[in-house]
């Protein structure tokens, strides 16, 4: 497993219990240690994993209004505790993160890819239509990134012209 992947993994699984344990600050630290041990080991560097946990919950008073606004049928409490934190993810990278490091659509993928392994059958359609509601919202940025378009292009024998 990628070890980005891995840390969105390990995220995913502190925010659940950060979650289930009632949000209680205090615990987040001991909980992404505790994860990061279990699911990490080997691990060479965890700074990815522990940034998202912490950075995610920073947010979330500004994530969580987003998934209601996103998804008006589902109240946040409906919403399953895996899909949510699915979500506060996916929509932590999509808002705040670095695009160069992370493109909005490799975040919304990588969410849609937790959301199939960890969520129920519907889970992988809920979060990409959630994440692809708030992308469109944001002008769909990095649609047409001619970096990496330029970088897959076969290029062009001059030398024979």
């Amino acid at each position: 497993m990628a070890n980005r992947h891995l840390s969105r993994s390990i995220a995913m699984q502190c925010l659940y219990e950060w979650d289930f344990n009632d949000q209680k600050i205090d615990s987040v630290e001991a909980i992404i240690e505790k994860n990061i041990l279990e699911f990490g080991a080997g691990m060479k560097d965890d700074s990815f994993a522990r940034n998202l946990t912490l950075n995610t919950i920073k947010k979330i008073k500004k994530i969580d209004p987003l998934i209601e606004k996103c998804a008006p049928e589902w109240p946040l409490a409906q919403v399953t505790i895996v899909d949510r934190n699915i979500l506060r993810l996916g929509i932590y990278e999509l808002l705040f993160g670095n695009y160069k490091e992370v493109p909005p659509k490799v975040a919304i993928n990588e969410a849609i890819e937790l959301a199939k392994t960890f969520g129920g059958n519907s889970s992988g359609k809920f979060v990409n239509g959630v994440l692809g509601t708030i992308y469109r919202e944001l002008g769909e940025p990095m649609k047409e990134d001619l970096s990496l378009k330029e970088k897959k292009a076969p290029k062009e024998d001059i030398s024979k012209k």
